[in-house]
């Protein structure tokens, strides 16, 4: 029996991390069956792959962004009577959309059912759909680092699960939960040590989340592998009482960057999200003090909300300039499965499919007339080409903390370069298309 574990190509293009998906679920499904002959694709680096593939089973794994092709890549290879089955969180949160283009969905996290997933194929008994179960993180298997071939520098681990916020963005609480779920840190260890390359990128959702105590035994753990790393993480702990151990504890463990959401330019876009909690007190002020651990910062960030302004997007660009800092934008996306898209279901432009879920479009309207969808979509790509014009990227290597030089500063264009090249080319799609679907 062959397994091809997909994830479909990316809107804008590729970027140097490989997916965490491919690896692992190819480790989980040798862990389930040694004997089953394994085959990762990442569809950003070979988008042609599709056509000519061979295998029995594919196991398609779909964000929205990427479930137009994820679907199209399925109906492909049913056609020619490879079964598939979906996952992933666009999947979950429609399961019966992706059924309609599959064999069978799974529903959340897949160690629970991935075994009987195979076993069923096998049997050739699959069902429709699998409900996964949130199971303590204990004996996960190391991803096969390795197994997916190409220009990477970047691999990925994940030491817990689970997001204790209320953010009505987000995707991560209804999909892992609330209750925050630790792996082992000699787990955590262990699969550090098998990454083959000198820098990785944790990929939890925030590094310190749940328990500063235990983040920060475990960048204890960490800081004798020589490895440098980045990682996401929230404000708040930054400015608690053991805000210092922990960023010392992160910075000596090998963090070089940490990507922050900022989320709204304004304290009421804030508010209007349920961010106030994770943000913290003061952002810039805690900012400014991560910086001064010698940890480099990017910031991630949403225009376009229904409680924002014309003048948040041009806020961006000074906040950029006064921190010193990488910003990252988007448009709002109201991503199916959340508190958000059910607040904005009565505003959102039915006649855009998920293929407009990018953060390059605007996808509702707004309550202030000047805010136009065009309007919108102009200002983010004005301020965005502007915070990732070459002069900036370059400039920001003399804003990087000298500590983490050099690593910090080839991190930094390794990261911004490729998003560069990739709001390029929305920007030039956007162009091409703008107006059509509005008349």
């Amino acid at each position: 029996m062959k397994l091809c574990i997909i994830k479909p190509p990316m809107p804008f293009g590729w970027t140097p991390v490989a997916p965490p998906i491919l690896e692992y679920l190819a480790a989980l499904t040798s862990q389930a069956d040694p004997t089953i002959e394994i085959e990762v694709i990442d569809g950003s680096a070979t988008p042609n792959a599709f056509d000519t593939l061979e295998c029995d089973l594919a196991a398609i794994s779909i964000l929205t962004a990427t479930s137009v092709p994820g679907y199209r890549i399925a109906d492909g290879l049913r056609a020619r009577g490879i079964k598939v089955v979906f996952g992933g969180m666009h999947a979950s949160a429609l399961p019966d959309e992706a059924k309609s283009h599959g064999d069978a969905v799974v529903i959340g996290e897949a160690e629970s059912v991935w075994p009987q997933v195979l076993k069923d194929f096998r049997a050739g008994s699959l069902q429709p759909f699998y409900r996964g179960e949130r199971l303590p993180l204990d004996n996960l298997p190391t991803p096969l680092y390795g197994l997916l071939k190409g220009k990477y520098r970047f691999r990925g681990v994940n030491t817990s699960r689970g997001c204790p916020y209320d953010c009505t963005f987000c995707s991560v609480k209804p999909f892992f939960g609330g209750t925050v779920r630790f792996r082992p840190i000699d787990d955590v260890v262990r699969d550090v040590a098998a990454i083959p390359e000198r820098m990785y990128m944790n990929g939890d959702e925030n590094i310190w989340t749940g328990k500063v105590e235990r983040a920060i035994e475990l960048f204890t753990a960490l800081k004798g592998m020589n490895k440098k790393w980045m990682g996401f993480g929230s404000l708040g702990p930054v400015m608690s009482s053991a805000g210092g151990k922990l960023l010392d504890s992160a910075r000596e463990s090998g963090l070089i960057t940490l990507w922050v959401g900022w989320d709204a330019m304004s304290d009421e876009g804030l508010a209007a999200y349920g961010a106030n909690r994770k943000i913290g007190r003061d952002r810039e002020d805690a900012l400014r003090k991560i910086k001064d651990h010698g940890i480099d910062v990017s910031l991630f960030f949403m225009l376009g909300g229904r409680d924002d302004f014309l003048a948040d997007f041009d806020r961006a660009v000074d906040v950029a300039d006064r921190l010193g800092v990488s910003m990252h934008p988007s448009l709002v996306v109201p991503y199916p499965g959340t508190r958000l898209y059910e607040e904005y279901a009565s505003y959102i432009y039915q006649e855009l499919g998920w293929e407009y879920y990018t953060g390059a479009y605007a996808l509702f309207e707004h309550p202030d007339p000047a805010m136009t969808a065009a309007v919108r979509e102009q200002k983010f790509y004005e301020v965005s080409l502007e915070l990732l014009s070459l002069g900036r990227v370059l400039r920001h290597m003399l804003e990087i903390p000298r500590a983490s030089f050099p690593a910090a500063h080839i991190l930094s264009l390794m990261s911004q370069l490729p998003v560069r090249h990739g709001m390029k080319i929305a920007y030039e799609k956007w162009q091409a298309n703008r107006g059509r679907w509005r008349g």
